[in-house]
């Protein structure tokens, strides 16, 4: 009985994970995320990549 609820949730919570991670608001954060390694160290960190902008426009919602 107890593997059976353990395998419940652990099922239920890799469902949750994939929805998650394929889920079409996430994709230019992990776009951004793939382009990293890319990009130039040098470059100075502004606000113009996806995941940036998505945690201004989060932080601003929140005030």
């Amino acid at each position: 009985m107890m593997s059976g609820i353990v395998t419940a949730i652990l099922l239920v919570l890799f469902l949750v994970g994939s929805v998650w991670a394929f889920s079409p608001r996430r994709k230019p954060e992990f776009e951004a995320a793939a382009r990293m390694a890319l990009g130039e160290d040098d470059a100075p960190e502004t606000a113009s990549n996806p995941v940036e902008q998505s945690r201004t426009k989060q932080e601003e919602s929140a005030r």
